[in-house]
């Protein structure tokens, strides 16, 4: 397992592994994302209390959800990174992080496009969405101090240390709904061992998280690729890479 590990650290094994994996992973999302949306626009029930607004939950919760994924991603990429000193987990935090902050962008867009028929407002100063707001910051702030220093590996310890100190965000964002009295709903998708969603509105809310999952798989596979590339562009199975017709 071990041996497993240190090879699939390996820049040039990782990056010909994603070669063959993006498009599998790529294909796969897109027909997943539109079996989810056909399912939640179309097939799901409008809301008994909300009607057809409640809909943009098929866009908002798995964006949420993939905004903490990601930044979970990075910090044990970073945790990695720093203890073993692999240089591709660096690379797995930087290429994840854009769109990590993409998801936490169009999670704060949706949440208050539905706050405002919802609550009268577009943004209030909620446990949940500051805390959101909180980990776009956390993004934006890896992107700028892993490209503020002229000496890559600066930039990358800076960051992963950036990286876990944030990652306290994470349980903050969780459980915020519980630990404050806040607008947000509270949890509904996994409450216990059931759910208080109905079957037909959770069945696509699950298929679109999936989906979502494969695409960040699908994109971040191709960002550490070309991470990959920028990082090693002086080595010689780069130069092997372009060489080859």
């Amino acid at each position: 397992m071990f041996t497993w590990f240190h090879k699939l650290a390996s820049p040039p094994y990782f990056y010909l592994l994603a070669e063959r994996l993006v498009p599998w992973f790529a294909w796969a999302s897109l027909l997943i994302i539109l079996a989810g949306l056909y399912g939640g626009l179309w097939l799901a029930p409008p809301d008994y209390q909300q009607g057809d607004g409640f809909r943009i939950i098929y866009i908002h919760v798995p964006s949420a959800w993939m905004s903490m994924f990601a930044y979970a991603v990075m910090a044990v990429a970073a945790a990695i990174g720093l203890i073993w000193r692999m240089k591709l987990a660096h690379a797995v935090s930087a290429a994840a992080a854009p769109l990590g902050a993409s998801f936490a962008f169009l999670a704060l867009v949706t949440g208050s496009l539905w706050g405002k028929p919802m609550w009268g407002t577009y943004w209030v100063w909620d446990a949940r969405l500051t805390s959101e707001l909180i980990l776009l910051f956390l993004y934006v702030g890896y992107i700028a101090l892993n490209q503020a220093f002229e000496d890559q590996r600066t930039g990358d310890r800076a960051s992963a240390i950036l990286t876990l100190v944030g990652s306290v965000n994470l349980p903050i964002i969780h459980y915020s709904v519980q630990w404050w009295n806040t607008l947000h709903q509270g949890p509904t998708v996994f409450v216990g061992t059931g759910s208080d969603i109905a079957p037909g509105m959770l069945v696509p809310l699950l298929v679109m998280i999936a989906g979502f999952m494969l695409y960040f798989a699908a994109f971040v596979m191709k960002r550490i690729q070309v991470e990959v590339l920028r990082r090693e562009r002086n080595t010689n199975w780069v130069q092997e890479l372009i060489d080859k017709p």
